[in-house]
């Protein structure tokens, strides 16, 4: 599991590697872009605000709204914490969508999709 520098981000991914298994996770820090909000004044951390993909298999024939529930009961203790998670922006997959969503990508670039079987 590779490591940063940031405990919270530490934290993210490893809670949501044991309990999700996912095939693709991305942590977005993206504090820097809301510290000169008013809420965030007087706050030192510099690890408040998240935007998180997780592709996961446990999402399968899960609604978004479960699936972030899912997510939200994971990180409940960094949601409540003193100068914790105040923002967390999720995307959440299944491996079908995953998929689905890049060969879209792909037909939009103009890019050859995987060949279809042969008639």
């Amino acid at each position: 599991m590779a490591q940063t520098m940031t405990t919270m981000e530490d934290a993210i991914r490893a809670k949501i590697t044991a309990a999700l298994r996912p095939t693709t996770l991305e942590i977005y820090n993206d504090s820097h872009k809301h510290s000169h909000h008013k809420a965030m004044q007087g706050t030192t951390s510099k690890e408040t605000h998240f935007r998180v993909v997780i592709t996961s298999e446990a999402f399968k024939s899960k609604m978004q709204p479960a699936r972030h529930r899912m997510v939200y009961a994971l990180l409940k203790d960094e949601m409540a914490q003193e100068g914790g998670i105040h923002a967390l922006q999720l995307q959440t997959k299944t491996v079908e969508e995953e998929e689905r969503q890049k060969q879209k990508e792909k037909a939009e670039r103009g890019e050859p999709i995987a060949d279809v079987e042969a008639r």
